[in-house]
This record gives C-alpha cells, structure tokens and sequence, in this order.
C-alpha cells in the first residue's frame, strides 16, 4: 500500500519537474529547491515582520488601528512588507509540505535518513503555532475568530486551570498585556523554528539552505507582483460582544479551524496526534533494508580525506592514525549515518582498476558490492558486447537506465564508480565508448552523485578524469525511471555516434604497452618510500 501510494507521488513530481527542468534548467527547478526555498522564506518572514513592528502598537485597543495605518497609510511601502509577511507564511508552509510528500515519494526518509525525516515533525508543529500566532496580532474578526477556536482547543487540555475561551467572547475581560504575551510568542517560537531548521540539517553535508540567486529573485519579484495586485488586508475592527459568524480563512494555517464546527475538540487533536505519530513512524513502517556500511582499509588510506569530502550525509570523518603509518589521520565510517552508496569509494585515490599485480583493494570500499567485484563485471558485461559501436553503460540503480540488461552494470550510484575505470574500460579496448546514466539532475537519490560525477569528468574535482580520455567516447545521462524512452533514445544515438567515428579515434588512449601496466598507486608509492 505504501509502496503504491509512493509509485502514485513519484510518477507526479516527475510529471511536474520535466517542464520545469525544460524551462528553468536543474538547477534553477524550484521542486529541486524546496527545503532551501523554505529558509528564503523564513527569511523573506523575518525581515518584513521586523520591519512591520516598527509601526505595530501592542495596546488593546490601538492594534487594529496601527495594522490599518501601515496597510492604508503607508501601503507602498508597510502596506508591501505586510503583504510579503503574508504571503512569504504561506509559501513556506507550501515548501515545507510539498517537501514532505517529495521526500516520501523518493524513498528519501527511511533508514539513516530518519532523522531528517523526524526532525522536520516539529518544524512543521512550529511553523502552525507561529503563523496562528502572527494572525491574533491583527485583531480584526478573523483574529477574534482564530482566538476563539484556538483557546477553546486549548481549554480541551489539562493545562490552564481556569478556562481561557471567554476572554475573547465578553468585553472588559481582555488587557494589553495579552498583546504583550502575543507579541512575545511570535517573536520566541520563530527564533526556535530557527533553531530546529538547523538540528534538522545537521546530518546532510552540504545543505542547501540558500536557493540560486537567479530563483531567489525570481520568487521576490512574484511576491511583489501578489503582493500590489492583491494586498492582505484586516476583516473587520473585533466587536467580542459578537462571535464572527463568518470571516475569510487562510486556508494554508486555518485548514482545520472549521472542522470544529463539525467535530469534538477531542476529535480534532485526536486527527492531530494521529498524523504526528504516523509522520514520525513513518521511517519505520517498513523498515528500509540497510546493505552493510562502508569498510576502511588503512593499509590502502593515506588519510587524504576526499570521502569524508564527498559523502552527502557525513558518515565519514578523520580521526588520528591508529595504525603507525605516516599519516596524521585516517578515514573512520559511523555505521550509523552511512548508506552505502559508494560515493566514497569513487573518490578514493587508491581507487584504480588497472592493478594487476595484486589484490584489488582500495582505501574504502563497500562489503557487498567491493571495487573489485564492480571491475569483474565490467569486464564480464563487456565481453558479450558485439558489433560496431559498443557501447557500455554504468548505471545508476534509481535511474532510468537500471533496467537494462546485457551492455549495463548497475551501481548503487554512479559517483561510485571512480574515473579511472572509466580509462580503464576504453584503454584495454572494452568498449567503444562509456554511457554513465545516473538520477534525474534535479531528483539525485544520493543528493551528491549527478554534481560530483559532473566534476570529477570536467576536472574539476579530484579524483578527476585525465585529458587523455577522449570525450567523444564518453556520455552521460540523467533521468528518472519515468523517462525510460529518452535515456534509450540518447544511449542510442550515442552508440551510433561512436560507432560513426574513425578507426584511429578508437584506438586506446594510451600505446598497449603502457596502457598495460598499471598506475603507480598509493601501495606501490608506500613501498618506495
């Protein structure tokens, strides 16, 4: 059921992102930006709230009127900024939510990714509780309204020992200092939603908590666009000797406000403590199976610290040597945080396929999928390719090109593969040319994989494919198990690329003998010196 209800979200999002990865390029897709668009709007809330209290006055009496003097008064300017508070609250709730269900349409929750998952519970919790907040400082009828429903919630609680409710349905019995209490929680529980927003970053290496520039004033131009072509305004001065018998709602914090009318108070924080638990078992139901954590191997680690630099969840970090070599560090896997992607292993220096002399083996490696299984099925795969054009496919296992069978290895990442296997196969002449498939740009299941591999083939990042690899011969490919046709059409119109090329430019990139004997490597530097 489950499984289904996540097939259902994945194949939409995908619908969604291909239009806007047509328009915006990946890196500008704003469903690819959501968690750092949520922290633009966070600020976008921050500043213009600041901004607003320069003119808020917290008496009883003279909220409502100060709101109504920045909104009409000074509308091109206070009136703007109230409008940007608005409706910036609202789309971070949206960010915040679709984030969620793309989370969980990707799988990306379970496992060593459960305390992202987890800790994102009472962002949500903190967000409602700040924006409800922020709408009984206006005090119009839509205030007295939230009020009324919100303290009546609260009363259902075993916290206050005297009723709370009826000092918003009789006069004389409400005071400033009430403002002042108000004014206090909007302002401490955003600056703890702050605080959470950093715990639950605190596993992932490299958040993005900034969007691209280009996307940032995108989505400010938008808001000033809805913001003068539709200002927020106020309902109505309060009058507590009525109850407002009907008021706008913002549907985006007030979406269970009118279920009371319908259900008990009991009944609405029973949905409440429902969807919590389920948001936050999730993870568990079912558990995700776990491949075995990355292995270091200190006879082959120089304690360089490039996994520890590629990893996208920081499993990895450096420790001081334990094993005598002449190293001030060494690489040290938490079982806990890893997901056995291989990312490392494709950084590791000592990640080279071209040993013959001696065991395979590489400073860190994965127990169940080792480099020198990977180079064995290389070789197996390209074996049985014939013809013309052969072309070999290193594929990653959540992208489109997973499912075929006879030229591809599948991998759990393609950044798992390093770039001297990618020499390696086009030197020793077992292909014509390399196809690397991995994840959509903009849906990478490992975060890091699409963006490394990038590098590392421009020479970018270390370790980086040498120039002596022609690129005609390589492509790579990146999309979503939904766009199975497009990933066959470019690996087939690569194949025929490569099988259109002259003889002399599928020749090895290097003479055969030198291509035959292997690199000098880290062991082999380690025994000279």
């Amino acid at each position: 059921m489950i499984g289904a209800i996540r097939s259902a979200l994945r194949t939409g999002f995908a619908l969604i992102e291909q239009p806007f990865d047509r328009l915006f390029g990946p890196a500008l897709n704003p469903v690819a930006q959501l968690g750092a668009l949520g922290f633009f709007f966070f600020w976008i809330v921050a500043v213009s709230g600041i901004y607003l209290f320069i003119f808020f006055d917290t008496g009883i009496e003279r909220a409502y009127q100060s709101v109504e003097y920045l909104t009409h008064d000074h509308w091109f300017h206070a009136g703007v900024m109230r409008s940007f508070h608005r409706y910036a609250s609202d789309l971070m709730v949206v960010m915040v939510a679709v984030h969620l269900l793309r989370e969980f349409a990707y799988d990306r929750y379970r496992g060593v990714r459960w305390y992202s998952w987890f800790t994102g519970l009472p962002i949500i919790w903190l967000l409602y509780a700040s924006g409800i907040t922020g709408y009984w400082l206006v005090w119009d009828r839509l205030a007295q309204y939230v009020a009324i429903v919100s303290s009546e919630l609260l009363d259902w609680l075993p916290i206050f020992g005297e009723p709370i409710a009826r000092n918003f349905i009789s006069t004389g019995t409400l005071t400033s200092r009430f403002f002042s209490l108000m004014v206090f929680m909007h302002v401490a529980v955003p600056l703890f939603l702050l605080f959470i927003m950093w715990v639950h970053i605190l596993r992932i290496s490299r958040p993005k908590v900034n969007p691209p520039r280009a996307l940032a004033l995108m989505s400010l131009a938008a808001l000033v666009a809805v913001s003068i072509w539709k200002p927020a305004t106020s309902q109505g001065s309060v009058d507590l000797a009525k109850v407002p018998a009907e008021v706008g709602l913002d549907w985006f914090f007030l979406p269970l406000y009118p279920l009371t009318n319908i259900w008990s108070n009991g009944t609405v924080w029973a949905l409440l403590g429902a969807f919590s638990l389920m948001i936050a078992l999730m993870p568990w139901l079912p558990p995700l199976r776990r491949a075995k954590p990355a292995e270091v191997d200190l006879a082959h680690c120089n304690g360089c610290a490039r996994c520890a630099e590629d990893c996208p969840y920081e499993a990895i970090r450096m420790v001081g040597r334990t094993d005598g070599m002449p190293f001030p560090t060494q690489a040290q896997v938490s079982p806990s945080l890893c997901v056995s992607c291989g990312i490392c292993v494709g950084a590791c220096p000592s990640s080279t396929p071209f040993r013959r002399t001696q065991d395979l083996r590489t400073g860190i490696d994965l127990p169940e999928f080792s480099l020198k299984e990977l180079r064995e099925k290389v070789i197996g795969v390209a074996g049985g390719l014939k013809g013309s054009g052969r072309v070999l496919v290193l594929a990653c296992e959540h992208g489109a090109a997973a499912g075929r069978i006879g030229d591809t290895v599948v991998l759990p990442c393609v950044a798992m593969a390093p770039p001297s296997l990618i020499d390696f196969i086009l030197s020793r002449d077992l292909a014509d040319g390399v196809v690397v498939a991995g994840c959509a740009e903009s849906a990478c299941y490992n975060r890091l994989g699409v963006r490394w591999t990038e590098q590392r083939f421009a020479a970018e990042r270390d370790p980086y494919l040498r120039a002596r690899v022609p690129r005609e011969r390589i492509a790579t490919v990146w999309a979503s198990t939904l766009a199975v046709s497009r990933a066959e059409g470019e690996i087939a119109g690569f194949a025929a690329r490569v099988a259109s090329l002259p003889p002399e430019r599928l020749r090895s990139p290097l003479p055969v003998s030198t291509a035959s004997r292997p690199p000098k490597t880290f062991e082999t530097e380690k025994g000279s010196a």
